[in-house]
């Protein structure tokens, strides 16, 4: 794999489009830089990003806010910013240069295929002989977009599920809560967006099916099964609860709920009849149990008594 920590870079150079364009972008003005002849450093190649990104919208250095008359002491010399989704990240050049150039010789890998060891073959193919190629070896910068782009493909393929973690404070102590930083978080994350659309529309939905599995006990008309429809069965249970009409829409293959406020009480009256068939449960269990050792105690008095008559 392809560590671009070793830049102290992460993935969000490659969120801007400009920014991350196959000719024109800052990886690959950074092969660009490797591969020119002259004097080459650090130096030319933030030049050469402030010359090409100086309007760009989401590139900030040093120059570029000389220009536009900005003072900001937080961004160093030798440094540039990024303004992607969220928030502003700054990059240091120093070894940007000498790091993306940190290649593998060729003939170190072909010592490690000639080893004849499947996992040192699986960690460099590049050394077999028979793909021996005259081309320059990729740079980092170049590995790392391809890895990227493999990722993205890979991830553009699948049904995604997003998980928001939110981080309460910088010192990974328990119960202490930075209400700044949580505040800029939900910003970022688009939560106060998603809460709002979500209360302009319907807060939950879900399939008829799970829906009636999960609450049918509420109604004694679907309780304990159900076996025509799962849609009607829905609307049977629903309309047994004398839920007001507003918080609820059927569709096609889900059951919506409006307010928040409406899902929890059905939770609420679920965990409470859960509760009472439980009880109910014991109560049949032990009547059971009862009944079942009277009527041994009995059979058994019955029988000593019998044998005790003929004896006598």
């Amino acid at each position: 794999g392809i560590h671009w920590g070793w830049f102290g870079v992460t993935p969000s150079l490659m969120v801007t489009p400009s920014i991350a364009q196959s000719t024109t972008g800052i990886l690959a003005m950074l092969d660009e830089e490797c591969l020119r002849p002259g004097v080459v450093n650090e130096d030319t190649f933030l030049t050469k990003l402030n010359q090409l990104l100086a309007t760009h919208k989401h590139y900030e250095s040093k120059e570029t806010q000389n220009a536009r008359r900005v003072t900001d002491a937080s961004l160093p010399p030798r440094c540039f910013r990024i303004h992607h989704y969220a928030g502003k990240v700054t990059y240091n050049v120093t070894g940007f240069i000498e790091k993306n150039n940190d290649l593998l010789f060729r003939d170190l890998s072909q010592a490690m295929w000639a080893a004849q060891h499947a996992l040192l073959r699986s960690l460099f193919p590049e050394g077999d002989p028979q793909k021996v190629s005259l081309k320059l070896p990729p740079t980092a910068g170049f590995q790392f977009k391809s890895s990227v782009a493999m990722l993205m493909r890979n991830l553009y393929s699948k049904n995604p599920n997003y998980i928001r973690c939110i981080k309460p404070n910088d010192t990974k102590s328990a119960m202490v809560f930075t209400p700044e930083l949580v505040l800029a978080q939900v910003r970022y994350l688009g939560l106060l967006e998603n809460v709002r659309v979500r209360r302009a529309g319907y807060a939950f939905r879900q399939l008829y099916g799970p829906f009636l599995q999960r609450y049918k006990m509420l109604n004694a008309q679907t309780w304990p099964r159900w076996d025509r429809g799962d849609r009607e069965g829905t609307e049977v249970l629903l309309a047994g609860l004398e839920l007001p009409a507003e918080e609820l829409a059927f569709g096609h293959t889900k059951i919506f709920i409006r307010s928040p406020r409406t899902l929890f009480d059905l939770e609420r009256r679920r965990q409470e009849r859960v509760a009472q068939l439980a009880t109910l449960i014991q109560k049949m269990f032990r009547g059971w149990r009862c009944r079942t050792q009277y009527q041994l105690m009995r059979k058994s008095q019955i029988l000593i008594s019998a044998w005790f008559r003929g004896h006598r």
